[in-house]
């Protein structure tokens, strides 16, 4: 009976350390840098989850611009830098390109403001709720992000 006493005890403290961990400023979790001049730093901080092996986090850098009836995507890499000392990830986003564009006639012609996607390598992200998801991203790029979760059902592949 103490034993399960204690390991309840136990198991309210870590949920708590682990609530904490998501709401604490992220001066309070590690010493990562101050953006460099031209850069900002945005960060991510996700909820818990039960089995987090089962989610991916989908970064999707991009900006504003004026654009047409085409396809528009801008190009870049998302490299993962590790936090000395802590080695905890921290990703950058320097040399984005772009916008690319199909060529397709657009009937009306009229531009209008739409988000462009950074479309590139490294963007598909591991789910930790643990630690922030830290990025340092040009100063007029905006970061959003969706959640994926994997599917219940597993199926069998047929041997050929």
């Amino acid at each position: 009976m103490k034993s399960l006493i204690i390991s309840a005890a136990l198991t309210l403290s870590l949920s708590t350390l682990c609530s904490l961990a998501n709401a604490a400023k992220l001066e309070d979790v590690a010493p990562y840098p101050k953006a460099e001049a031209g850069f900002t730093r945005q960060v991510i901080h996700l909820p818990s989850q039960k089995n987090e092996d089962d989610y991916k986090v989908q970064i999707i850098a991009g900006k504003t611009l004026q654009v047409d009836c085409n396809q528009q995507r801008l190009t870049g890499k998302l490299q993962e830098k590790i936090l000395k000392g802590w080695g905890y990830p921290m990703y950058r986003l320097e040399k984005v390109g772009g916008p690319l564009s199909t060529q397709m006639a657009c009937p009306d012609g009229k531009p209008h403001p739409d988000f462009v996607p950074v479309v590139g390598d490294g963007f598909m992200l591991r789910y930790n709720s643990k630690l922030p998801i830290v990025l340092y991203v040009p100063k007029d790029m905006e970061v959003r992000y969706r959640i994926w979760s994997a599917s219940k059902q597993i199926k069998q592949a047929s041997t050929e």
